[in-house]
């Protein structure tokens, strides 16, 4: 008889954070499958691989916020410092001290997130293993008990693939732009800026030549510093509808939590769009100036992020009351403003740039404008038809790099997974938003009935809407590393726990002990489950399941439990709870660790 199985289609950031915590989580023996259709995607996905992205790429955060490890805040720069192979590094990188505020190249987690699976599988219980498979998951039969994948092979076959549990983790789809239908294939037109070609052209371009980036954000600085750095003379024009452009972090930033009172004036019945704007645009003033007020310290530069952090709490209730169509009309348009509110970039990136748009430089230019339509042009050039306020003005263009986003409406995705998926009426597109698929809070899609499928799970970039009505989270904080440390411990302890039942019928966790010593000894419960499914040892993990098994059969404290409630029904409710107190966001991940009393064994585990 074969082990369980789990498989999780895309192995990119999401799906590989998610394989960590199952063969950190799992007791007993599992197979999980890591299906990737890209080979160069693997255990990085477009926003890491080592090929699409140049050395001088870098987070847009600090590398302090760039663990995969939400309790352990520091992971990513001790490894940094200290495990990675700097073979092959270039200057300035190869004797760099990666600090907690400072910049790291995004390619370098390529390497930090393929160690770090290595670790897991190696320390993984006996039984639990690993097994990588390259294809295309194209469709999904869903039976009463298990799924039957079926997986196109690089070969061109079509196999299928007998799974107990499927989870999602496809990563971000991308939006054609109607604009550049007719220059999709040009020479000069570079729609992947995140892709072996899209560099190598974007580095062959003259020095002296016109460029045009299509997006003004985080994306598109990537590619301006790129060249600048490259000492790039000829003019660059930043393209987007709102001009907007990412904040610049101070150089000794750290992630901080505010508290603030919920913003009363959003609580009010919503009227109309012009109405509610108004009171939005107030209330955030108030609410920044009382920040200012209050932390006369902070740099003025980061009091918009903490104000958009301290609503989160609060937007799911102010969402609820606006109509879907103008709660659509808002996301589209504002969309962006509000991401970089919330989210800056580190001066590596930002200085460069902004002294190029600078008026004593000059060498580029902030064009607020509809790009309507990206044309052939003479001598092998493009023109960019740009509508803005005052005129619809013609850029001409050596080169025309494209950072139109990705495809939120998953009706519209170019996936035969999808489309399958959407077909068969296993996922539905989510209703309020339009973006993503309904899922419940656990990760598990919903079907247009709202039944959910308990075979299935979902992670990242499809759960965006889910994130923004749930969590008042918006733009790519639905689905960034934040968001996705947190999925992937929810949706992984959600599957072991199913496949421990063994197809046993569903059981309720009890409620929490209502007598005080039960409780006493329920918390201490938790404080070792929190500590198991942190621990990056086996070693550590075995003598802490050990323990809380004989804590939990052999407590007196727990005499005033019934005897019902007890055994797996008072583990899978230790485990839940140690669950929502490993993704505690109203925290910073440094306050996590001294919260959940993990900081003494993290540190003896770390080199």
């Amino acid at each position: 008889m074969r082990s369980p199985r789990v498989l999780i289609v895309g192995a990119g950031l999401a799906g590989t954070a998610t394989a960590i915590r199952l063969l950190r989580f799992a007791r007993r023996p599992v197979e999980i499958v890591l299906l990737e259709r890209r080979h160069d995607y693997r255990y990085a996905g477009v926003a890491y691989h080592r090929d699409g992205n140049h050395w001088d790429h870098v987070f847009n955060i600090q590398a302090g916020r760039m663990s995969a490890f939400r309790e352990d805040v520091n992971d990513f720069v001790r490894w940094a410092n200290h495990e990675a192979d700097r073979g092959g590094w270039p200057p300035p990188w190869t004797d760099f001290t990666f600090v907690e505020h400072g910049p790291a190249p995004r390619r370098i987690y390529h390497d930090y997130l393929t160690d770090r699976i290595a670790e897991a599988r190696l320390e993984a219980y006996s039984g639990v293993v690993l097994v990588e498979a390259e294809g295309e998951a194209v469709d999904l039969d869903v039976r009463a008990d298990h799924v039957e994948a079926s997986i196109r092979q690089p070969s061109g076959d079509t196999a299928t693939l007998t799974a107990d549990h499927v989870i999602l983790a496809t990563g971000m789809e991308l939006k054609q732009p109607a604009f550049a239908t007719d220059v999709l294939e040009h020479e000069a037109f570079i729609r992947h800026p995140y892709s072996t070609d899209g560099v190598r052209r974007l580095l062959d371009v003259p020095g002296d030549a016109c460029v045009v980036i299509v997006g003004t954000v985080l994306s598109a600085y990537d590619s301006v510093a790129l060249l600048l750095r490259r000492g790039h003379t000829g003019t660059i024009h930043l393209v987007s509808r709102s001009g907007t452009t990412p904040r610049t972090y101070p150089d000794d930033h750290q992630h901080g939590v505010v508290r603030l009172a919920a913003p009363a004036p959003l609580l009010e019945p919503y009227r109309d769009r012009t109405e509610f704007l108004a009171r939005v645009e107030a209330a955030w003033e108030a609410a920044c100036a009382a920040v200012a007020r209050e932390h006369p310290d902070m740099d003025r530069r980061i009091v918009t992020e903490r104000v958009a952090k301290a609503w989160e709490p609060y937007l799911p209730a102010v969402i609820e009351q606006i109509p879907t169509g103008d709660l659509r009309q808002l996301l589209d348009e504002y969309g962006t403003q509000i991401a970089s509110l919330r989210v800056g970039a580190v001066p590596y990136t930002t200085t460069i740039v902004e002294h190029a748009m600078s008026s004593d430089h000059g060498s580029l230019e902030l064009v607020a404008g509809k790009v309507e339509r990206v044309r052939p042009g003479a001598s092998g050039r493009l023109d960019v038809v740009v509508a803005t306020r005052a005129e619809t003005r013609v850029i001409t263009a050596d080169l025309v790099v494209c950072n139109f986003g990705r495809q939120s409406d998953y009706t519209n995705v170019d996936s035969p997974l999808w489309t399958n998926l959407l077909v068969n009426g296993l996922v539905t597109p989510h209703r309020r938003t339009g973006r993503g698929i309904e899922i419940n809070d656990r990760g598990t899609p919903l079907r247009p009935g709202g039944e959910p499928i308990e075979t299935l799970s979902a992670i990242g970039v499809m759960r965006e809407g889910d994130e923004i009505v749930r969590n008042g989270r918006t733009g790519a904080f639905a689905f960034n590393l934040a968001a996705i440390k947190n999925h992937s411990i929810v949706v992984a302890a959600h599957v072991i726990e199913r496949l421990e039942r063994q197809g046993a019928d569903a059981e309720h966790p009890p409620a929490l002990p209502a007598d005080e010593t039960a409780r006493a000894a329920f918390e201490q419960a938790v404080s070792m489950e929190v500590k198991r499914l942190a621990a990056r040892s086996r070693a550590v993990r075995e003598r802490l399941d050990a323990q809380l098994a004989t804590h939990l059969r052999a407590d007196g404290r727990f005499a005033a439990v019934p005897a019902g409630a007890r055994g797996r029904p008072m583990r899978a409710a230790v485990n839940q709870a140690a669950i929502q107190r490993l993704t505690d966001v109203s925290v910073t991940p440094r306050q996590l660790r001294r919260q959940l009393g993990i900081t003494h064994e993290e540190d003896a585990e770390s080199p």
